[in-house]
């Protein structure tokens, strides 16, 4: 298993995180998404999975919900 944290911008609250678990939980692989919100603006996007995953697909994934990747 390999554990990945990734920045997001923009989450405050329940419907954020929620919104992000549920698409990055598609990708295959992922087995477990942990988030700790951040008032400053940028959360902690903790990822498990099985192997390292295409951060295209991540950032994608939480394109989708929404929300945008943090430059790395």
């Amino acid at each position: 298993m390999t554990t990945t944290t990734y920045a997001v911008n923009g989450m405050t609250c329940g419907h954020c995180t929620a919104a992000v678990t549920e698409e990055l939980g598609k990708l295959p692989g992922v087995q477990e998404v942990k988030i700790d919100l951040n008032a400053g603006g940028t959360s902690a996007v903790h990822v498990i999975s099985e192997s390292t995953l295409d951060e295209t697909a991540v950032r994608d994934a939480v394109d989708e919900a929404g929300y945008e990747l943090a430059a790395s």
